[in-house]
């Protein structure tokens, strides 16, 4: 006789259930905190050691999983810098597909440096050097070996990466997800205890709201609770025109505001946090329809069949795809995608904007005074 499977939804409700998936999942976090625990201490007491550069770093991190925006602020970074300093950029190169120390160079894809290093080579290319590896003290040794004349590193995600001392710490939080209401994983999303950021030289509250009221600006700092020498600031993403992911003659799209009623948007993702994204699509006259993938998605001739599939069968006067900036580096090298249908998939780059809420020092200018101290 078949045992029927029992439907938990329909005898317990949402609160219930997230009780009982809270009381399975607090002990998990109990261990991991004490892992982080032990961890932190070694290096406090030396056991582990840390190792300092005459060459300044900065570090460019969070204390919680999913995007906070580091990626568009190594770049904001690199832009407002790259004439001033020989910045060396150095990532682990998460979900790539070799390993080691690698330099960037034009040979290689997404898939040798990982999406966001390689996004970052494209775009700042001939002005920076870039490389991967996932000891970021071996790194930077390579590095200055290949170029001597690096004399500003920026570290792309290594605030918990404490086998290197940086000059200047960047914690980024997001505005959505604060860390002060969170928990430690896998009950919450903090890689590491809320108080460490009280190691941090600058916090940024990323993913702000443009029309932001100075009192949730001062709602935010009152409980972030940080000491008077760090700086905060805050951060809002911006959305340029949209570009053709491969190089194509005539371009058909320029800008979305251009869209009417009856066209249409297939918007395309693969990215930890969506949500901004597809909100930003739907301010947009245009009918709106989303295929999401898990973030850092390596998309296959399976996946192209069915979002062509469904591109086809979606009625829209004009119709076409956009995608983010990150996929659109996975989709550029990608041998799956079809030929005759790059002319109607475009990405929407994105810039990092700092909000007017600080009077008396703005963020570039606060971090070269940190890095020249």
């Amino acid at each position: 006789m078949s045992q029927k499977k029992i439907d938990f939804s329909k005898i317990l409700n949402r609160q219930q259930r997230k009780s009982i998936m809270n009381g399975i999942l607090t002990p998990f976090s109990w261990f991991y905190g004490a892992g982080v625990w032990l961890r932190n201490t070694a290096f406090n007491l030396g056991i582990l050691k840390q190792e300092s550069f005459d060459v300044p770093v900065v570090s460019v991190g969070n204390i919680t999983v999913g995007g906070t925006g580091k990626t568009p602020h190594v770049e904001y970074i690199v832009e407002a810098l790259c004439r001033q300093y020989n910045i060396g950029v150095l990532s682990r190169g998460y979900k790539r597909k070799t390993k080691g120390f690698i330099m960037a160079r034009d040979t290689l894809t997404s898939k040798d440096l990982g999406d966001e290093p390689y996004q970052i080579y494209r775009k700042f290319n001939g002005l920076i050097t870039l490389a991967v590896c996932e000891s970021r003290r071996k790194g930077i040794k390579e590095m200055l070996k290949v170029n001597p004349d690096i004399n500003l590193f920026v570290l792309d995600d290594a605030f918990q990466h404490r086998w290197v001392k940086p000059k200047v710490n960047i914690v980024l939080v997001d505005y959505n997800r604060p860390p002060y209401n969170d928990k430690l994983m896998p009950l919450g999303t903090l890689r590491e205890p809320y108080d460490h950021i009280l190691k941090a030289d600058i916090v940024v509250v990323t993913k702000c709201p443009s029309d932001i009221k100075p009192i949730e600006v001062k709602l935010v700092k009152d409980k972030l609770e940080l000491f008077p020498a760090q700086d905060l600031f805050y951060s809002n993403v911006r959305y340029a025109n949209p570009v053709p992911v491969f190089p194509i003659k005539n371009q058909l799209l320029t800008s979305l505001t251009w869209l009417q009623p009856d066209d249409l948007i297939l918007g395309l993702t693969g990215i930890a946090n969506q949500r901004p994204f597809v909100v930003y699509l739907r301010q947009f006259q245009c009918k709106v329809k989303v295929i999401h993938y898990d973030d850092h998605h390596d998309y296959t001739r399976d996946d192209f069949r069915y979002i062509f599939k469904v591109f086809d069968e979606l009625e829209g006067r004009r119709k076409f795809i956009i995608t983010t900036e990150k996929d659109a580096v996975r989709i550029l090298n990608n041998p799956y995608f079809p030929l005759e249908m790059r002319e109607y998939i475009y990405y929407i780059p994105i810039k990092v904007g700092f909000l007017n809420n600080n009077d008396d020092h703005d963020f570039i200018p606060t971090l070269v005074k940190r890095i020249n101290a």
